[in-house]
């Protein structure tokens, strides 16, 4: 990360626990993608990094659950700012499903998967948090997706993302990747699944992503 970014997250850092939504939009629009950020760099190490510090926060009890929802409220609005300011990329005619596993209910992270991919041409079905499994279920068998992407935060939901991941794999087998910290908390989890660790950058993401989908270099 870029001394500018690093200085830009601390600043939205401190306008998300202010709760000055205003601000936070502020910082990304004007002094991000004015200041020659692009958008990538601006979900990741701003967005994303900010939010990561508020866990850590919120971890040793130095925020509040409240100050927490709050910090993430204005994170979702900051990602919307940001999309709609985007150009996305040519469509490539993939389809991703993508989803929180039954009882996650963090679900930034996977919102923030969602828009990166779709900006990259993917065709994103994203179904946001706490998504029962038959219905995660039903939206494959009806979307027939050539990708699809599961996302848990907390550790206690690992059974849930188990339990998903073998629903899905009776009625489809197009490729699943995983992400989110619960995952990278179990760095044997996937190869135990069978499926692949989603990439921790914009990048590396989209590039799995696309190998996974079968599009061509």
């Amino acid at each position: 990360m870029t001394p500018v970014l690093a200085q830009l997250r601390d600043s939205y850092l401190r306008a998300q626990l202010a709760g000055d939504r205003r601000e936070a939009v502020r910082l990304l629009l004007e002094d991000g993608l004015g200041g020659g950020a692009h958008v990538d760099e601006l979900q990741l190490h701003v967005i994303r990094a900010a939010q990561d510090e508020i866990g850590r926060l919120w971890q040793l009890n130095r925020v509040s659950i409240a100050q927490e929802h709050m910090a993430t409220a204005i994170s979702h609005l900051s990602l919307a700012a940001l999309f709609e300011r985007a150009t996305p990329q040519p469509p490539l005619d993939r389809r991703v499903v993508l989803a929180c596993v039954e009882g996650e209910l963090h679900e930034l992270p996977a919102r923030l998967v969602a828009d990166v991919l779709e900006l990259a041409g993917f065709e994103v079905r994203y179904l946001g948090a706490n998504v029962p499994t038959e219905e995660l279920v039903a939206v494959v068998r009806e979307e027939q997706p050539d990708l699809i992407g599961l996302s848990v935060t907390m550790s206690f939901n690992l059974p849930a993302l188990r339990a998903a991941v073998a629903r899905v794999r009776e009625i489809s087998d197009r490729p699943v990747f995983i992400g989110g910290h619960a995952t990278r908390w179990s760095p044997g989890l996937a190869g135990e699944l069978g499926v692949v660790q989603a990439g921790d950058d914009a990048g590396e993401l989209v590039t799995t992503a696309r190998r996974l989908a079968g599009v061509e270099a």
